[in-house]
């Protein structure tokens, strides 16, 4: 009773044998899930670095960009600070329009200077004077004053509108100077050009002198 028979022996060695079979198939199950897993976990992290490296990258691009965008920016300013605004220049082109405009028409202090040497002239010619002489001091002298003074004026702007035309030579290269000043500039010359031409005329009695007296 005691003596197995071998279909016995054989069942349970087959059995054994099935039993070590499946735990080694549940093993390697088991590794093969946990092996998944590690890839599983691996893979996001791997996608997240890749994320954070082109986040990284797209940052420096950014800031690289802004900075580029910033040195563009600050080159007109820089230029505009080293380089002549021109303000300065169109109001002295103005200022000579205007002088030799006054030079033409007169202005308030050539007629007060003719004024006060007509007073003058009436004051140190006595009555006893001789026509010809009345006529020059009162008359000849005040209008030699008003003369005088607006060869002034028409001088000035002359000298004015030639600075403005020549200070570009004088300034910072490559900065050309605005059109509408070298007009206005221009104009300021031919006024005290004029002006003075009047002037020079009129002082010497060439033109409008004193009427004969004989």
């Amino acid at each position: 009773m005691g003596t197995k028979t071998a279909d016995e022996t054989g069942a349970e060695t087959g059995a054994e044998a099935t039993t070590d079979e499946e735990k080694v198939s549940v093993t390697k199950n088991a590794d093969d899930v946990t092996e998944s897993k590690a890839e599983a976990g691996a893979e996001p992290e791997a996608a997240a670095a890749g994320t954070e490296a082109a986040d990284g990258t797209d940052a420096e691009l950014d800031a690289e960009d802004l900075e580029d965008d910033a040195d563009l920016a600050g080159e007109p300013a820089e230029d505009l600070a080293e380089g002549p605004s021109g303000v300065g220049q169109g109001a002295a082109a103005v200022v000579s329009v205007v002088l030799g405009l006054v030079s033409l028409t007169g202005g308030w202090i050539g007629t007060v200077a003719a004024a006060r040497e007509t007073l003058v002239g009436q004051l140190q010619t006595s009555s006893s004077a001789s026509v010809a002489k009345q006529v020059k001091e009162v008359y000849g002298d005040a209008w030699q004053t008003t003369a005088l003074w607006a060869g002034a004026f028409a001088l000035v702007a002359l000298i004015t509108g030639v600075v403005v035309l020549a200070r570009p030579a004088f300034g910072a290269p490559g900065k050309p100077q605005a059109p509408w000043i070298k007009s206005v500039a221009w104009a300021g010359v031919a006024l005290g050009v004029i002006g003075l031409l009047l002037a020079v005329l009129k002082y010497s009695d060439a033109l409008l002198g004193l009427p004969s007296t004989s």
